[in-house]
């Protein structure tokens, strides 16, 4: 085993001692607790220091450093198999520079967690021991402390009377909010929510139930809109798309739609939200005709693309 083995093979160790589960045993977990503290193979582990690095730049760090190259597509394994637990378990923290960054921001980064790397920097020392069992003594309390800081950041949302559920910060889902709290009370009053995505969990909230009952049953691999809304009074759907960065409901979007809920017994409209209209702007050649568009700033004005309507749903052709 050559340097750079033997010290992906310490981190590999270190990880299990700090307790993680056994899927981040590995040497793809081990890199990213490397990176995470710039530690070259000839590096001593008392100069670990606290470098603040995104999911590329990790990838890269490992690459240039260690020769393990990883394919791009291999991202998303990065953060939802390694970073994720690490993150979870309190040995690194999550845009500790800005907390409420949103969750699917390129610029979102990790940190060592201050403790963990004072404990790390005691790595292949008499000391080591004794500082791990007093890290481990404390660990379930700094875990529960960051999840309580984390549910702080969350976007609080307001879906009844006395009811609230909480979305994962970030400009898409504040727009999703102003839809439920700004948008549904002035042209859908007395609507319940049906589905909210979230840019963390697609399945953000969902009454499966009631969509159920509206003759509606999707998978985990229907593209569900932002936002559904069931329209009481009038036996309304309405499919709302939040558009910060792409995706107003146009030509094919409407297709794609109109197929999932084909089935449905309430009639469908189909609304495109907006936080401002600069961002409507953007848009407006893509936006397909028999639908609605709502812009989050002016909150008491919608504007309908064409048809024989204003807000209502269509006969499907």
């Amino acid at each position: 085993m050559n340097a750079e083995q033997d010290t992906i093979e310490a981190a590999r160790q270190i990880i299990i001692a700090l307790g993680l589960p056994r899927g981040q045993h590995n040497e793809r977990t081990a890199l990213c607790l490397l990176a995470l503290l710039n530690l070259t193979s000839g590096k001593a582990w008392a100069d670990a220091e606290n470098p603040l690095m995104g999911i590329t730049p990790i990838m890269a760090w490992a690459r240039d450093n260690y020769g393990k190259a990883y394919a791009p597509n291999t991202r998303e394994t990065f953060r939802r198999y390694s970073m994720h637990q690490l993150r979870d378990a309190g040995v690194v923290q999550y845009n500790p520079d800005q907390p409420n960054r949103p969750v699917n921001s390129p610029k979102a980064v990790y940190q060592i967690e201050p403790a963990v790397l004072a404990l790390l920097r005691t790595f292949n020392t008499p000391a080591w021991q004794g500082h791990l069992a007093a890290y481990l003594a404390g660990r379930e309390t700094l875990v529960l402390r960051y999840a309580k800081e984390r549910v702080q950041n969350r976007i609080p949302v307001a879906i009844a009377a006395g009811q609230k559920i909480t979305l994962s910060p970030g400009e898409h889902n504040e727009l999703i909010r102003a839809i439920i709290e700004d948008f549904a009370p002035r042209f859908a009053p007395g609507s319940v929510l049906v589905y909210a995505g979230d840019t963390e969990d697609k399945w953000g909230y969902f009454d499966a139930a009631l969509l159920a009952r509206l003759g509606v049953v999707v998978d985990a691999h229907g593209k569900m809109p932002d936002v559904l809304l069931y329209f009481v009074a009038r036996n309304w759907l309405l499919l709302v798309e939040s558009v910060t960065s792409h995706g107003p409901v146009d030509g094919k979007r409407h297709g794609e739609l109109s197929t999932l809920f084909a089935g449905s017994t309430a009639g469908l409209v189909y609304v495109t939200a907006f936080p401002n209209r600069a961002i409507m702007a953007r848009y407006l050649t893509e936006i397909a005709w028999e639908t609605e568009v709502w812009v989050a700033d002016s909150p008491s004005h919608l504007i309908h693309f064409n048809g024989e309507r204003f807000l209502g749903p269509y006969e499907t052709h």
